[in-house]
């Protein structure tokens, strides 16, 4: 039976407490968003084309020749793949944290996670060879609970009534890392200690060694941000109530739960999931394709894209949410994303494309609070952590299976097949959702 949600907040722990926490974990972990190509590259010349890496390209480059694209897929399939390895990674172990949260904490459980990313970020610093490098970002993935504990956070600290609105605290804090981390690697991978230390090659250093170095830094500065100010929001007589932590299937887990309401929503969100990841996969591929953008174009448009959201998560749906249902601003973010992925994907010059991606920033900035309050109010207080657990799973679930199949389509078919997809899938998740009931507060 599920403990009543208090009608009550509980202030030990402040949002902004929180926002920090997400804050310095996602800056961490997107440094190597726009190293991919690199550390490719790299590798190679390290490894050259024999054991793990070698045999991975051989069948990369093999399925690049059967699609017709030998000039551009080999590139995206691999980044595809890495990206695909640390998500499903999350997908397995994102519910596992969340109900181990439920029963011991989320203090406890944060400090576990984050000390698990320093770890994997310390590999990094020292990967001297591919094998390294993959094995700490398999450990990255593992331990990359952060974010649904968190977030089970906000729902211990907030009432009913605020609950949603509170979510776009993550949203912002989700948004900002992201743009905020890509910068950083940009300019950090531009520092390379070989060129002055040539001898620490004997102790795993490599080019990528100083963007490692401040992910490391990062996940410190989080450990003890969170031994100092996190304190718990999940009461010692909320804890321990029976339920399974024990890992198993997640995809059990999903199809199993209760709730129609949460499976629905659960459905919504992931659906819509890979539509936009399918943006993120593509988008500066279409820009550079159609209109010859630089990578400092890309860079500029990607941080558009990221500002937008913020504004739309960390001011308008606050606003917004004090007198529109959940229900209603889920629905006008999706046929907003629908217009802006439709935007994008058949823009005829750069002015069109920044449209499309400002109301698909506006709509994703409504549709993700929106969600994760939903799922947050369909749940009882002592499955908070579990049920966000198996949300934020499916996000883990349609960034392991969308990159790659969405470069496929993009190298394949063409931007328009993979931003008309997309939009489908929008209109799609807003039908679903258009069945979904507000919850009562």
């Amino acid at each position: 039976m599920s403990i009543p949600a208090s009608t009550s907040p509980k202030r030990s722990l402040s949002l902004g407490v929180i926002f920090l926490t997400l804050y310095i974990d996602l800056v961490g972990f997107s440094i190597i968003f726009p190293l991919g190509p690199d550390l490719l590259k790299h590798y190679l010349e390290v490894d050259g084309h024999g054991g793990l890496l070698g045999a991975l390209l051989g069948h990369i480059n093999s399925l690049a020749r059967s699609l017709g694209n030998e000039s551009h897929l080999p590139e995206v399939l691999f980044g595809g793949i890495i990206s695909s390895l640390f998500s499903i990674l999350q997908f397995i172990f994102a519910p596992f944290w969340g109900a181990l949260s439920d029963k011991r904490g989320r203090r406890p459980i944060l400090i576990l996670t984050v000390a698990g990313t320093a770890f994997s970020y310390l590999l990094w610093v020292v990967s001297g060879s591919f094998w390294l490098f993959l094995l700490a970002r398999l450990i990255a993935g593992a331990f990359g609970g952060n974010l649904s504990v968190a977030t089970a956070a906000v729902a211990d600290v907030t009432t009913r009534a605020e609950r949603s609105k509170a979510m776009g605290v993550v949203g912002a804090a989700f948004g900002l890392g992201l743009v905020t981390g890509p910068m950083i690697g940009a300019f950090t991978a531009q520092i390379n200690l070989l060129d002055r230390f040539p001898h620490l090659t004997s102790w795993g250093i490599n080019p990528f060694s100083i963007p490692a170095l401040f992910s490391l830094l990062m996940s410190v500065i989080n450990l003890v941000w969170i031994h100092r100010r996190f304190s718990e929001t999940r009461p010692p007589s909320a804890r321990g109530v029976p339920g399974e932590t024990r890992l198993r299937n997640p995809l059990r887990a999903i199809l199993t739960l209760n709730d129609s309401r949460i499976r629905g929503v659960n459905l919504v969100a992931f659906v819509y999931s890979i539509a936009f990841v399918a943006m993120e996969a593509s988008l500066v591929f279409l820009s550079a394709e159609r209109f010859g953008y630089t990578a400092w174009q890309n860079g500029m448009l990607m941080g558009f894209l990221g500002v937008c959201s913020i504004v739309t998560q960390g001011l308008i749906v606050r606003k917004l949410l004090k007198t529109v249902s959940e229900t209603r601003v889920l629905g006008g973010g999706l046929i907003l994303s629908a217009l802006g992925l439709l935007l994008i994907g058949f823009a005829p010059a750069p002015i069109w494309l920044y449209v499309g991606v400002g109301l698909l920033a506006l709509g994703s900035g409504l549709v993700n609070p929106s969600t994760t309050g939903l799922i947050s109010l369909y749940a009882g207080a002592d499955e908070q952590g579990r049920v966000l657990g198996i949300f934020r799973s499916l996000g883990s679930l349609s960034r392991a299976i969308t990159p790659i199949t969405a470069g496929v389509i993009f190298w394949t078919l063409g931007a328009k097949a993979v931003f008309l997809g997309a939009a489908l899938l929008a209109i799609g998740a807003w039908i679903a959702g258009s069945r979904l009931p507000q919850p009562e507060k």
